[in-house]
């Protein structure tokens, strides 16, 4: 079976998004799938692409929402209102209230005021139910077509949702009394904008050679981030993981559930960057356990990575992030503005030139 995999340019300075479409079949007999709808004109770019290129009759078997960020959500509104959508997969926040209360501090909180939080995930809801598009929720181990979902657990992402930005406070002592995670960037700054351009202004930069790797571990992500749905599918002769913006621990549990339901890592033909190329993503130690240590710099790459990431962002993605995938014999491709298509084994398309992939830095972002 093929798998051609496509990210739409989403973005631009410091907004970045995700929007994915997944072709999956023969040439002549396929099915489609949307992974995320990135920002509101990414939604509508999506719609139009998918019609031009798959005909104004165009339907899709399956749309996965990875995580409830308006970056990745906001667009899938209009490709359900445009596009008929057979099964759409997310999780619903509110729906599992009753399961992550006992790790909320308030206990009296009401799905209501979960709901009101997350008006686009309500609205993507809504649309779906009145198109009658089959919506369920994706926990470990659920099959989305020819994918099999790594993460999150329903485990974790009940312990998480209390720590997400826009829930209420979590009972922080239980969590710690279950020693679960807590993560340190729940409601960032309202400056944190402004903050992050600074840093990009005044970024330090330090030489990085192949075997200098310079990438920690230890970085840390939002809790909404590490409930990502994160996709592994097998196609005999290739393989494929797709990450939405998880973070060191949701790849770390995708990794013990893969190993323990034996499907392969460190053979993948495809891998997405996951967050937009983020440091505080990914690391050394789990880099080396789903792609393999790295390689010796005179073999051949083996595998395609893209990342996702606005045109002219100073921060994303991280150089540092793309020697890591490099050394580990990926061929580094990013949108940044232009769409980006991994074929899979199905033809290239007429217009659409190679990109150029990008090579390894020698000089890298510095954390101090």
């Amino acid at each position: 079976m093929n798998c051609e995999i496509e990210f739409l340019a989403v973005g631009s300075g410091s907004k970045p998004g995700d929007a994915i479409i997944v072709r999956y079949g023969e040439e002549n007999a396929y099915e489609l799938m949307v992974v995320d709808g990135g920002n509101n004109e990414a939604g509508e770019a999506m719609v139009a692409h998918l019609k031009k290129y798959f005909g104004e009759g165009v339907a899709l078997s399956h749309v996965v929402l990875t995580h409830s960020d308006a970056d990745h959500a906001s667009g899938l509104r209009e490709v359900l209102r445009e596009i008929p959508v057979e099964n759409l997969w997310l999780h619903i926040p509110w729906m599992h209230l009753d399961d992550a209360l006992p790790f909320f501090k308030n206990e009296n909180l009401t799905s209501d005021a979960i709901k009101k939080e997350y008006d686009i995930v309500s609205e993507i809801v809504e649309i779906a139910e009145s198109r009658g598009c089959t919506i369920y929720p994706a926990f470990q181990g659920s099959t989305i077509g020819p994918f099999t979902v790594l993460n999150p657990s329903k485990y974790a992402y009940v312990r998480l949702l209390p720590q997400f930005d826009r829930t209420p406070d979590p009972d922080e002592e239980k969590l710690r009394s279950e020693n679960w995670w807590l993560g340190k960037m729940r409601q960032p700054s309202v400056f944190a904008g402004l903050f992050e351009k600074a840093v990009a202004t005044a970024q330090k930069w330090i030489k990085e050679s192949w075997y200098g790797e310079r990438l920690k571990d230890g970085g840390v992500t939002s809790a909404s981030n590490e409930t990502s749905i994160v996709l592994f599918a097998d196609f005999g002769d290739k393989r494929v993981l797709l990450t939405g913006d998880a973070g060191i621990n949701a790849l770390t549990w995708a990794a013990g559930y893969a190993e323990a339901a034996g499907l392969p890592l460190q053979q993948f033909s495809f891998v997405q960057i996951p967050h937009h190329g983020s440091r505080r993503n990914v690391g050394p130690t789990i880099l080396d356990r789903i792609l393999g240590a790295i390689q010796p710099e005179t073999n051949p790459t083996h595998f395609t990575a893209i990342v996702s990431a606005p045109a002219n962002d100073a921060t994303h993605p991280r150089k540092i992030v793309l020697n890591a995938f490099t050394r580990r014999g990926a061929n580094v491709l990013a949108t940044q503005g232009q769409n980006t298509i991994y074929y899979g084994g199905f033809q290239k398309r007429s217009g659409y030139v190679d990109a150029t992939p990008i090579p390894l830095a020698e000089t890298v972002e510095d954390y101090d």
